[in-house]
């Protein structure tokens, strides 16, 4: 991670993505924004955006008090070079490198035509990824 992981804000900031920033990006985004309470720049993007959040998604962080009904954004070279943190869920090469920028590639299931309570599983574990990067920023 460079020295300074801030922007000219004078907040770190990340970027969540995935395929269709419709539900893991999403996700991540929900969290880093609630715990983060204002402290960090939060941004999410799909390399092939969906029409919407996925409904369960939606549902699952609804439960936790984080609403995430967000229209899906598409991925671009600028958004990527404004984040000081990249973090890539199933999007493989589609998300461009830059020298100084810090990137992690996080292992998570796709929560794409899963039920609520696998949803739930996928939320609690990128609620723990977010706790642990928080401390990290």
């Amino acid at each position: 991670m460079p020295e300074s992981a801030e922007t000219t804000t004078g907040k770190p900031s990340v970027l969540f993505v995935c395929v269709h920033n419709a539900g893991r990006s999403q996700m991540a985004a929900g969290w880093l924004t609630h715990l983060a309470a204002g402290r960090v720049e939060v941004r999410s993007a799909g390399s092939a955006p969906a029409d919407q959040v996925n409904p369960v998604a939606i549902e699952a962080m609804r439960e936790v008090g984080i609403d995430i009904a967000a229209q899906p954004k598409v991925l671009t070279v600028d958004v990527v070079k404004a984040s000081d943190v990249v973090i890539t869920m199933g999007c493989g090469d589609a998300c461009p490198i830059f020298p100084g920028k810090r990137y992690e590639d996080w292992k998570l299931d796709d929560p794409a035509g899963q039920d609520i309570e696998a949803v739930r599983k996928i939320r609690d574990d990128i609620r723990a990824r977010i706790e642990r990067l928080i401390t990290q920023l």
